[in-house]
């Protein structure tokens, strides 16, 4: 693959991650649609699109994708969609974000990998960075939100640390897709939301699961061919920085002075822990 054909895969990628945050936040902001019904439509949807994917490939869906999979996705989507309920996109993605990063540093640490000293003060530059985001203060996230999004994004990330070993990560994504969609209509059910879902709100959770969940993952997976295993990881610091943008945007929202300062020391610090130090020659 090409370096260009890399580099317009990855960046449409980051987009359409980023979009997931823009579309959820803009769908339940004014009510638009409940965070269940969200969740349901937008996992329905990315499993529809992704099982095309698969077929169009005449890709064999026996045995892809895993219930504990399924469970971790559905968790992460769940938490997502109520976290937006109360937060602006930009602080959403940010925590997101830094507890994918988190879980997944520590899952290394925890299977024996060492950090060197940059990498040390990288943790604990992100980690304070996160603190200090989440103390009390009239910039503060809501703490119900800002918990909620952690355990989403503690979530995506035992997902992505169980999908390392998978076979074809498209038909395992469709797989675990298909099997995490009941699991969200049976939140709906159990929700049992009175208000009927407007337009935009059925809209929007169509196109986070059809377009930046399910086209967006099938996208990234064609990128991450070209890609070391760092950089794939650091190219998704720009994500909280584009649904910042987003948000600005599209969403009217506003960037505080802690958000800047929180984000320069959460993205900095995974940078230092993920980047890999070129070697001396």
């Amino acid at each position: 693959m090409s370096p260009t054909r890399v580099l317009v895969l990855t960046s449409l990628a980051m987009v359409a991650f980023a979009g997931n945050s823009l579309l959820c936040r803009l769908a339940l902001k004014d009510a638009q649609i409940d965070a269940a019904s969200f969740t349901s439509i937008r996992l329905i949807s990315g499993a529809a699109v992704l099982w095309l994917i698969v077929r169009a490939r005449r890709q064999a869906m026996d045995g892809s994708g895993d219930w504990r999979s399924a469970l971790a996705l559905f968790a992460y989507a769940a938490g997502f969609s109520y976290a937006y309920v109360d937060l602006p996109a930009a602080i959403g993605a940010l925590l997101l974000f830094g507890a994918v990063q988190v879980t997944m540093i520590g899952y290394g640490l925890s299977t024996g990998e060492r950090l060197v000293l940059r990498q040390s003060t990288g943790l604990v530059l992100a980690f304070g960075g996160l603190v200090g985001l989440l103390l009390p203060g009239l910039s503060a996230p809501p703490p119900g939100g800002a918990a909620l999004m952690l355990g989403a994004g503690i979530a995506w990330g035992v997902y992505s640390i169980r999908g390392k070993g998978a076979g074809d990560a498209t038909s395992t994504t469709a797989g675990n897709f298909l099997r995490a969609a009941p699991l969200a209509v049976g939140l709906n059910l159990a929700m049992l939301p009175t208000d009927r879902p407007e337009t935009l709100g059925i809209a929007c959770a169509v196109a986070s699961g059809a377009v930046t969940s399910g086209i967006g993952y099938a996208i990234w997976y064609s990128a991450i061919r070209g890609l070391k295993a760092t950089h794939a990881a650091t190219v998704q610091l720009s994500v909280p920085v584009l649904a910042a943008a987003g948000g600005i945007v599209f969403l009217g929202e506003a960037i505080s002075v802690r958000l800047v300062i929180a984000s320069v020391a959460i993205l900095g610090g995974v940078a230092l822990v993920v980047i890999e130090k070129p070697a001396s020659r």
